[in-house]
């Protein structure tokens, strides 16, 4: 065995058999004899913290402070030592090992890292100091990670942390004339920034629009599809889906720039001219009620009205509503012919709907009017 190896053994079987002859001399002695007593064994242990210390230099804190640290974890080993449970080195290590790692925990971190990292960083860069003196030059991951018998994702990540350990100021100078602070060289100005307010703005506006321009508006600027594909999708033909999105679009405008909110059929609140509008004719028995323009929220009122003035006046007559001018119908026009159907049973007047087009046809139809449609278009 190598003599420094013995004198090392020799040490620690001393620190032992002191530490056994303080618990067996601490049983009898009075308040101040307990006192010497342990300042006598602190003395004796001292230079032992020193090395434990002197194992953690060059870590970024100085070695005074790593050695008033592993003193105090040398006097709470002490003051915790029991005989009983073995050695007293043995103990003493692990206490003064982890008062240290706890200072580089709590106190030397710039940036909050979790402790298992912590203390796995502290470990890495220990064993690098270690296999860089054995290998003479920089270990990888895979060696560190056997090593420590961890995984290499494990070190990487702690390699990473470490960065975490003593970060940057911002103000540091950036060049040699000292004008410039790191921070001028982060970041960039975002020009979108002055945008959020609008988007959120436009984002609030289009919940406020109905179903059928918001799909349309969706389809035209976020699927990026031509204002053909969306006529064909929706049954209608390209001149409206025109109208509907100038209509849509002026409407948002108005909006945005405005405290209040403008009504919807028109921007600056004019009557819009393609509105709908309900004609009756009487003849031959039969009360026919032509409607042209869309049926949406914004007119089924108006055409509930006209629908119930000409069911009233029906009095059995056969009642014909009809649709062919009607590009578009939603859920309120659906329910206005539903409560016309309604309406005309209760009056005894023969409902039929006339001249639907197909995409108008196929809502109808599903909504529970397919027997009042007749697709032929006879009055």
């Amino acid at each position: 065995m190598p003599a420094q190896d013995e004198a090392q053994t020799r040490v620690l079987e001393d620190l032992d058999a002191a530490a056994l002859h303080y618990a067996t001399r601490m049983a009898e002695a009075s308040g101040a004899e307990r006192t010497a007593l342990r300042d006598e064994l602190t003395r004796t242990c001292l230079p032992f913290a020193g090395r434990m210390a002197r194992r953690y230099r060059g870590r970024g804190e100085s070695l005074e402070d790593l050695e008033q640290v592993a003193r105090l974890g040398l006097v709470k080993a002490i003051d915790r030592y029991d005989p009983e449970r073995g050695s007293f080195t043995a103990y003493a290590v692990i206490t003064i090992s982890g008062e240290i790692k706890r200072h580089f925990r709590d106190r030397t971190w710039g940036v909050h890292v979790p402790r298992r990292i912590q203390d796995l960083s502290l470990e890495v860069g220990h064993a690098s100091m270690v296999l860089t003196t054995e290998l003479s030059r920089t270990p990888t991951p895979a060696e560190l990670a056997e090593r420590l018998k961890v995984t290499e994702a494990a070190v990487l990540e702690a390699l990473e942390s470490a960065a975490g350990y003593s970060p940057s100021s911002l103000n540091a100078p950036a060049g040699g004339d000292g004008a410039a602070e790191f921070g001028d060289l982060l970041g960039d100005h975002d020009s979108d920034l002055e945008m959020v307010d609008d988007k959120l703005t436009v984002a609030g506006l289009l919940l406020r629009l109905p179903a059928r321009e918001r799909r349309m508006l969706a389809m035209r600027f976020y699927g990026n599809r031509t204002q053909a594909e969306i006529a064909a999708e929706l049954g209608i033909s390209q001149m409206h889906v025109s109208r509907l999105l100038s209509r849509s679009l002026a409407w948002l405008r108005e909006a945005m720039l405005s405290d209040a909110l403008p009504r919807w059929e028109g921007a600056g609140g004019a009557v819009d001219a393609h509105g709908m509008q309900v004609s009756v004719q009487r003849g031959g028995g039969v009360v026919t009620v032509r409607v042209q323009g869309e049926v949406d929220r914004d007119t089924a009122e108006r055409l509930r009205t006209s629908l119930r003035h000409a069911i009233s006046s029906a009095r059995g007559d056969r009642m014909v509503i009809d649709l062919a001018g009607v590009p578009l119908v939603d859920a309120a026009g659906v329910a206005v012919l539903l409560d016309a159907a309604s309406a005309a049973a209760v009056a005894d007047a023969e409902l039929t709907l006339t001249g639907a087009q197909p995409y108008v046809a196929r809502i109808l139809g599903v909504s529970g009017l397919q027997n009042l449609l007749d697709l032929r278009g006879e009055g």
